[in-house]
């Protein structure tokens, strides 16, 4: 059922690829330059700033003009910004691929993100247990990843075991989530983690890109690509997504493929939660306020349809870029950022929009050849 869509998703993605590059091209033109500290790499890896000696001996930074939006330190960061949400758009993907919604993803992270630090501070220089930084490192992980599982899990069999509609599970799995996160944190910020699990997440390039949360971000986009794609598992998610009724006759367990989607969706939160653990290094009851729409809004973008059967784990990945751009463009272009909420909506009602007349033009083209 999906083959004949695979052509559209490939132009979809070639327009997103068109829309990036279209941007990148905008806020190089227009966003001006700016002044930044000269570094130069040192024999350890690390980058130090330049100075310049007077003839008093006394040391000025180096200073050079940079494009605001082609620069290795702005590049970096929309890397790293990106990765967070295009993790979870990605599980988002598969749920809305599948004709339901998640609305609680960021209370999800939230929770992952409040209950695995707790763990990770134990192990840390703070905790009792700080003599074991490594095993602590791992259960915080796994601890980080199974809460998020669990919410996926909580939200799907609410979802087919009540038979309510998802909008309405997940509505209220939102403020129960983040109700538990800010119970459990009393509205405090938790840190000290054990340093070899801050030092691996925030291991960057010379030129200041943090590999881990891209890596993992490229990974989760090519496995869920290929789950999607190639495998009999995920060729069931479009079915059910395109007609449930039509896939329960053809004996498709749409009870099971549900609770599946929604746990990937848990899973992925999680997953985003545990990296900017590390990156970060430390967790709020507030962190993930706001993710919902910037999730949503990136794997629609990215072609999912919210009628479901459609989407694409790419195009959730550049559908995140995307809406990152967004977000860095305004601050670039010197816009108040109370307007990115504003603009990212409008990108969301576009999408909607453009997919509804794109299925359309489908349908009348399938009755006249019919």
């Amino acid at each position: 059922m999906s083959r004949p869509f695979r052509p559209a998703f490939r132009l979809q993605e070639g327009g997103l690829v068109l829309v990036i590059l279209v941007l990148g091209a905008l806020l190089s033109v227009f966003g001006g330059s700016v002044r930044l500290p000269r570094l130069e790499l040192q024999p350890d890896g690390s980058r130090q700033r330049v100075f310049s000696t007077d003839a008093n001996g006394d040391k000025t930074p180096v200073f050079d003009d940079h494009n605001k939006f082609l620069n290795a330190q702005n590049l970096a960061q929309l890397a790293k910004d990106t990765s967070f949400i295009a993790i979870m758009a990605v599980g988002m993907t598969f749920v809305i691929i599948a004709g339901q919604i998640d609305l609680s993803v960021g209370a999800t992270y939230a929770l992952a993100s409040v209950l695995g630090a707790l763990v990770f501070r134990m192990a840390g220089p703070e905790g009792g247990h700080a003599d074991w930084p490594v095993a602590g490192t791992w259960i915080g992980a796994l601890s980080c990843l199974g809460i998020g599982a669990v919410c996926g899990l909580l939200n799907g069999g609410m979802v087919v075991g009540l038979g309510v509609h998802p909008f309405i599970i997940t509505l209220g799995t939102m403020a129960m989530f983040r109700g538990v996160a800010f119970v459990v944190t009393k509205g405090q910020s938790i840190g000290g983690f054990p340093a070899p699990f801050r030092d691996l997440v925030k291991w960057e390039t010379a030129g200041g890109l943090t590999l881990v949360p891209l890596g993992v971000m490229l990974l989760v986009a090519v496995v869920g690509g290929i789950h999607l794609a190639r495998a009999s598992a995920g060729r069931r998610i479009y079915a059910v997504g395109g007609n449930e009724l039509a896939s329960r006759f053809s004996g498709i367990r749409v009870a099971r493929v549900k609770l599946g989607v929604f746990l990937f969706a848990g899973l992925a939160a999680g997953l985003a939660a545990l990296l900017s653990l590390g990156y970060y290094g430390a967790a709020t009851s507030g962190d993930g306020q706001g993710y919902e729409l910037n999730v949503i809004a990136a794997a629609v973008v990215g072609g999912a349809s919210l009628n479901g059967g459609k989407g694409s784990a790419l195009g959730a990945l550049l559908g995140a870029l995307v809406i990152q751009m967004i977000n860095s463009g305004i601050v670039i272009v010197g816009i108040d950022q109370s307007y990115s909420q504003i603009l990212i909506g409008a990108v969301v009602i576009l999408a909607v929009l453009l997919d509804q007349l794109n299925a359309g033009w489908i349908k009348r083209r399938m009755t006249r050849r019919g």
